[in-house]
């Protein structure tokens, strides 16, 4: 039997009720719609990289396409229309954008999982969100029962969020109401990038914020920067064996961020439904600054009671933080959904005592949630 801790790069979970692998849209739409109709706990599953996954998964469906394309639409001046199946990986269709001159992808290079996660989560990086390039996806409707097509303003994308990924609760936790079949994207055809929009990236291209580069020097500065962080998928590297970043970036109000000590990262957010501005701040300083550092695990401490320590890497350690990026949480073997939500909650508890922000986790938990307190 196959179980998730084969599927996912967390390298964690049990052995699901049942896989299904279907090789076409068709059987993809039966298998939910069965699963459905059968009552019975469902996962979609892409790349496995944005999900942390419990032991007992005795009752899920596990659903994982079995089938990629890439088709161009439309190829007019300027102009490229392509559409995406949902089971492709997105560095795949980035690989191609970038050697077929498709401008405003090469940020997101590197970025495991497939195509139709990607828009669930609106996965971003180095300045870039996948929801910038996105015209349309065809879904299978799990409320309505059919195949329906959403245009853009219909996903309501924004930070690390979809229309989709807000129905999670609403059809059981682990997919969305809308279940990706297909997207279709398009991008400036120009040998130069979309406007370079992250310090950290401008330095390493020498250009400045808001400059161009061709496209591929920027997917190798991308990925080269990713590799330094772990967030380059290698079976070797334990550092990689994680959902990337474990929490989002907080957004909090202006005058929360205000609140904040001297040098705290801030970037103006736009408004809350509420009408105030609202303001994004990093998870990743929030937790260095309170003390979380990179390699960092739970020991007992003088009370026997399991504490944030700096991790000494050995077989009684089962998950840290990363060696190379803290805000990435690692299984360094053997970890199963207990030990990396044990170490999130610790950080979570550590930042909020430090900052009064609470963290909250990125990735779908499939049958495990963070400690309660």
């Amino acid at each position: 039997m196959v179980s998730l801790a084969d599927l996912t790069t967390l390298r964690m979970g049990g052995v699901p009720h049942r896989l299904v692998e279907p090789a076409t849209e068709a059987a993809l739409v039966r298998a939910v719609a069965e699963a459905d109709l059968a009552g019975r706990p469902l996962l979609v599953l892409g790349g496995g990289s944005n999900v942390v996954c419990g032991q007992d998964l005795s009752d899920l469906v596990v659903v994982r396409p079995d089938w990629a394309s890439l088709q161009v639409m439309s190829d007019a001046a300027g102009q490229v229309r392509v559409e995406a199946s949902a089971g492709l990986p997105l560095d795949t269709l980035v690989t191609k954008a970038v050697a077929s001159g498709w401008s405003g992808f090469e940020a997101l290079s590197g970025i495991p999982g497939t195509v139709g996660g990607t828009v669930v989560q609106n996965v971003g990086a180095y300045g870039h969100e996948v929801s910038e390039l996105i015209t349309a996806v065809r879904a299978y409707d799990r409320a309505r029962r059919e195949v329906v097509t959403l245009t853009a303003d219909k996903l309501a994308f924004g930070y690390r969020a979809s229309a989709l990924k807000g129905s999670l609760q609403e059809r059981g936790g682990f997919t969305p109401r809308w279940v990706v079949l297909a997207v279709v994207f398009q991008a400036r055809r120009d040998p130069l990038s979309a406007p370079v929009a992250y310090g950290q990236l401008a330095q390493a291209l020498g250009v400045e914020l808001g400059a161009t580069a061709p496209l591929a020097k920027v997917r190798q500065a991308v990925l080269n920067l990713r590799r330094t962080k772990g967030m380059v998928l290698d079976p070797a590297d334990h550092d990689t064996w994680s959902v990337g970043s474990f929490f989002t970036n907080p957004v909090l109000c202006a005058e929360h961020a205000a609140a904040l000590p001297p040098g705290a990262p801030q970037f103006p957010a736009g408004t809350a439904p509420a009408g105030y501005a609202v303001v994004k701040t990093s998870a990743a300083w929030l937790m260095e600054q309170a003390g979380v550092a990179k390699g960092a695990g739970l020991a007992p401490g003088p009370d026997g009671v399991l504490t944030l320590a700096p991790a000494v890497l050995n077989e009684r350690v089962r998950a840290t933080t990363s060696t190379k990026h803290v805000l990435a949480l690692t299984n360094r073997g053997g970890a199963t959904a207990d030990d990396i939500m044990a170490l999130a909650g610790a950080i979570v508890r550590q930042v909020h005592q430090a900052f009064q922000v609470s963290l909250t986790p990125e990735p779908t938990l499939v049958n495990t949630a963070l400690p309660a307190g």
